[in-house]
């Protein structure tokens, strides 16, 4: 039961970064425009650098992504930096924070961790946000809490907490895991969480449950008042490795079948991580077993793209050792559709960490961590498997644009955004912008729910929008703002797209609303 070659917690990503803190700490922050083989331009623009002020007290060191707020603006975490700096508990590199940035680059930091004794409200965070209906942000953090049954040797001290945070940045735990003797309630929540169909939200554990000595992982469900319930505990299929996988570090994805689909990135029959699906009951199945060379190792995060195919990445293996691209039917038929590292000097790339973005043109985006002598690319790549770099970053002395991309998510402006763990002209990480030229649309939160559910539909210059239509039949709705209507599913409606009528034209949701019994 070894770790697994990604077996990457925030502290081994810090001493990577290590090796940076050589690079310039005072550079002009730039944007760049590229043109690469795709016929349209590419547009990178550089929004803002962290670490620009005093102690890093606005971040520094982004492990994840952003996610769209009902104001139109972007929500993210840091993972270190910040106002507070428990050098026992968060490696004197500053606990984190949460922050807001408009879509000009203007920052607002929201909250500061470790603000409680002990880091009781957490620390550290590397998850991205989820925006759940009742307009609040939801999110986990891998350490700190006031669970009392973790290990107080561990360095940082782990355990970890589920929290909610208001778009002002009133900050809530609702749980506190290892509040359970043996932490068989979970134990360092790395992933991030998705608000599924019933209103609940849904998550994963790195450590805790119930076998092998309560370290290998959980899937768990938790209402948005703080109720948990354990839902799986890994390692329940003990051969040579855990056949059934073990530690997950990502969340989960909720497909149209009303299953939820996740990865481990260890564990399997060949400890090189594994693929399943798991019912809202708790009921796990094994889809897929990673090999390493033949189909890579270490899965990331899942999402569902229109064509009902979940896709993927791998962080290592696949035909040149590098990672891969991989797409899976639900019903767990794999196809790996492309090896990084596939020239020579890898400017294609190597170690995909994030999976990817499948966007409203058919294409799926997203980032590695490498690539040739830079500090890492972003690409696109077609469900068939070509793929295309998009933007190679730290191409100028003192990486101005930034260094390791580590997230990606696309707007309703139909632009993407999108974080680097370091480089910018402070060194301390940046957040970016990705123009391929696509359209606005609108997104629907959640992506499931009953007739007579209420959600909330996303997008640009909503104002003035005079119908709402679930895959052709007429919903009441609410305009709240230029970028938030709130609405109900209506009688009748059906599984398809929803679509939004505005003065400025026709605005069609980015994937089906899935109207479910």
């Amino acid at each position: 039961m070894a770790n697994s070659p990604k077996h990457r917690d925030w502290i081994s990503r810090m001493y990577r970064l290590a090796a940076s803190a050589a690079l310039a700490l005072a550079v002009v922050l730039v944007s760049a425009v590229v043109t690469t083989q795709a016929a349209q331009a590419q547009t990178v623009t550089t929004l803002y650098s962290f670490c620009s002020q005093s102690g890093c007290k606005d971040g520094e060191s982004l492990s994840s992504g952003l996610v769209q707020g009902p104001d139109g603006n972007f929500y993210g975490t840091t993972t270190g930096g910040g106002a507070n700096n428990n050098a026992s508990l968060c490696q004197n590199i500053g606990c984190g924070t949460v922050f807001r940035i408009t879509p000009t680059g203007e920052l607002t930091t929201l909250y500061n961790f470790c603000s409680l004794t002990n880091c009781a409200d957490g620390n550290n965070p590397i998850a991205p946000l989820v925006l759940a209906t009742d307009g609040n942000f939801y999110g986990t953090m891998p350490y700190g809490g006031a669970g009392s049954n973790c290990s107080l040797q561990d360095n940082p001290r782990r355990c970890g907490t589920i929290f909610r945070i208001t778009p002002k940045g009133k900050l809530t735990t609702i749980y506190s895991f290892c509040s359970l003797t043996n932490c068989v309630d979970g134990d360092d929540p790395q992933g991030s969480l998705i608000q599924a169909a019933d209103g609940d939200l849904y998550g994963t554990t790195q450590y805790g449950g119930l076998y092998a000595n309560g370290n290998n992982g959980t899937v768990f469900k938790i209402t948005l008042s703080g109720t948990l319930t354990t839902l799986y505990s890994f390692c329940t299929v003990v051969h040579i490795n855990c056949d059934d996988g073990e530690r997950p570090t990502v969340g989960l994805v909720q497909a149209t079948n009303g299953d939820f689909y996740g990865t481990n990135d260890g564990g399997g029959a060949h400890n090189k991580g594994t693929l399943y699906k798991i019912t809202p009951g708790g009921k796990l199945t094994t889809l897929h077993t990673f090999h390493g060379s033949a189909d890579g190792e270490a899965p990331s995060g899942l999402a569902q793209a229109i064509d009902g195919k979940l896709y993927g990445t791998t962080y290592a293996g696949g035909a040149y050792g590098s990672g891969t691209v991989f797409s899976v039917t639900i019903g767990g038929t794999l196809t790996t559709l492309y090896s990084f590292c596939a020239q020579s000097g890898c400017p294609d790339g190597a170690n995909p960490q994030h999976g990817v973005v499948p966007a409203t043109d058919g294409n799926l985006y997203g980032t590695v961590n490498s690539a040739g002598p830079s500090g890492g690319n972003l690409f696109k790549i077609t469900p068939s498997g070509t793929l295309t770099t998009l933007y190679s970053f730290c191409q100028q002395s003192g990486c101005p644009d930034g260094n390791i991309p580590v997230g990606l998510v696309q707007t309703t402006d139909g632009n993407f955004y999108g974080t680097t763990n370091a480089g910018g002209a402070h060194d301390g990480g940046t957040v970016f912008s990705l123009s391929v030229g696509l359209d606005p649309f609108v997104e629907i939160l959640p992506a499931a729910g009953k007739v007579g559910s209420r959600v909330g539909i996303l997008g640009t210059d909503l104002t003035g929008a005079t119908s709402v239509t679930f895959n052709g039949v007429a919903a009441t709705f609410t305009v709240v703002s230029p970028s938030l209507i709130t609405t109900t599913v209506p009688a009748s409606a059906t599984t398809g797209e929803v679509q939004v009528v505005t003065p400025s034209g026709k605005l069609s949701s980015n994937a089906a609303f899935h109207v479910v019994p």
